[in-house]
């Protein structure tokens, strides 16, 4: 998402949860941002299409930060991924982001009821993967369900501490609740049964899942990014090897992904930056997929 883009999403934010998203009209959004509704219009297809790319760039800059995080570290270190897990929910409270879910799940929108499900089980698949890095293989059959749990218990310990004007800090939230289906985790294994099985898992994730994105869609638009631009040699030199990889047989996402956030900055400001942001979130979808 290019600057702009960005801050008249950042404004449309604002509206929906100070005024609602069905009060809010795109004509406030438009004269709120000072923009034309051409220019809306060339950003965002729709209401619906606006708050998608919120919640989007929400989970990508979750995920960058998750990256820079984890690069160079062991993946079982325990302590980053507490400090993984707390990104996503500081982005959320700065952004302010909850009662725009909330206000979502209490309507009759489908659609966008839709969007903040995707939203959910994008962020339940990265913690399940998670936790079969620090717990082991032997968690694997279990880890959606841990999930599950883990989920479960800090949306009601955070409830809890809110309404009850209590004294605490993310980190410690999400550390002690850790420790808890740690000490879970052994007697899910020990008596091999899950409640949550594969299929239902497979479903919940063909219910909600958006277009599929493949190889061939990043690579049609990495053709265009080369045909329409001319790079400079530095440029040049990230997108060869970006597009080396993708040409592999079997891409290798511990070398694509730390590639995608230097490449956005390397075309800052410059004429082609939305549509290699558009380009990196595609490559970042199907490396998740």
């Amino acid at each position: 998402m290019n600057n702009k883009k960005r801050k008249v999403a950042d404004i449309a934010l604002k509206l929906f949860i100070e005024k609602g998203i069905q009060q809010t009209s795109i004509q406030e959004i438009i004269e709120k941002a000072n923009i034309s509704k051409g220019t809306f219009y060339n950003y965002f297809s729709s209401k619906s299409d606006c708050i998608a790319d919120i919640l989007e760039f929400l989970r990508y800059d979750a995920s960058q930060q998750r990256i820079a995080l984890q690069i160079g570290k062991d993946p079982s270190d325990r302590q980053v991924f507490i400090d993984q897990i707390t990104i996503i929910m500081r982005l959320n409270q700065e952004r302010n982001v909850t009662p725009l879910f909330e206000a979502i799940l209490s309507s009759n929108e489908a659609d966008l009821k839709k969007l903040v499900m995707q939203h959910r089980v994008y962020e339940m698949e990265w913690l399940s993967n998670r936790f079969i890095d620090i717990m082991g293989e032997d968690i694997r059959d279990h880890a959606f369900e841990a999930t599950i749990l883990f989920f479960g218990m800090v949306q009601h310990m955070l409830f809890t501490l809110r309404v009850t004007n209590s004294t605490y800090s993310l980190d410690e939230v999400v550390d002690t609740i850790l420790s808890y289906i740690e000490l879970i985790a052994p007697k899910m294994i020990m008596n091999q049964k899950v409640m949550v099985n594969h299929s239902a898992i497979d479903l919940l994730r063909t219910n909600v899942s958006r277009n599929v994105v493949t190889k061939e869609d990043v690579m049609k638009l990495a053709i265009q990014l080369q045909d329409h631009h001319t790079f400079n040699e530095e440029q040049q030199d990230l997108f060869d090897v970006i597009v080396g990889e993708l040409q592999r047989e079997r891409m290798r996402k511990v070398v694509l992904q730390p590639l995608l956030k230097p490449f956005q900055k390397l075309f800052h400001e410059t004429p082609v930056q939305s549509q290699v942001q558009k380009f990196t979130n595609m490559l970042w979808y199907l490396l998740k997929t």
